[in-house]
């Protein structure tokens, strides 16, 4: 396969997942979602998309760089980031569609561990790759304790 084909796949995907979370959100967050007690720190609801599109698109670059990659555990690799983009999938219907902070828990804690273990066996085949993962790690990170307090305090 051409390597801008699979550029192209690799952006797409992510932004896919993203957008089956805000068919699973879109609602939620405009019923549900503001009658949870949150924390004061919970960022205002415009500031998530604009995140996650950047996300995906750096998650997207990852992707590419160890699919056009020669290392012999490229699907091994690839396989544990199919993961991590499923358990990122199936998030937003756990926490909004299914209207519970604790599935939500139960999914984002998995997908941290996927992340970190993507970012440790990323670095073997493409060091720039392990860093774009970064930041996609951090803000779930953030996203777990807010999941975390949402949960404590409700």
């Amino acid at each position: 396969m051409a390597n801008w084909l699979k550029l192209i796949i690799s952006l797409a995907l992510p932004q896919l997942v993203g957008g089956l979370g805000a068919f699973f959100t879109f609602s939620s967050v405009k019923t549900w979602f503001p009658t949870l007690i949150k924390p004061g720190w919970n960022p205002p609801s415009w500031l998530f998309g604009p995140v996650w599109t950047l996300l995906y698109i750096l998650m997207g670059i990852a992707c590419f760089l160890i699919w056009k990659s020669d290392h012999p555990q490229k699907k091994a690799m690839l396989k544990l980031y199919t993961a991590q983009l499923v358990l990122n999938a199936l998030w937003s219907p756990a926490f909004f569609g299914m209207q519970s902070p604790l599935l939500g828990l139960l999914v984002i804690i998995p997908l941290w561990v996927a992340i970190v273990l993507c970012i440790i066996q990323f670095r073997k085949a493409s060091p720039l790759s392990s860093g774009l993962m970064v930041p996609y790690l951090l803000w779930v990170t953030f996203a777990t304790a807010l999941n975390t307090a949402i949960l404590a305090m409700n």
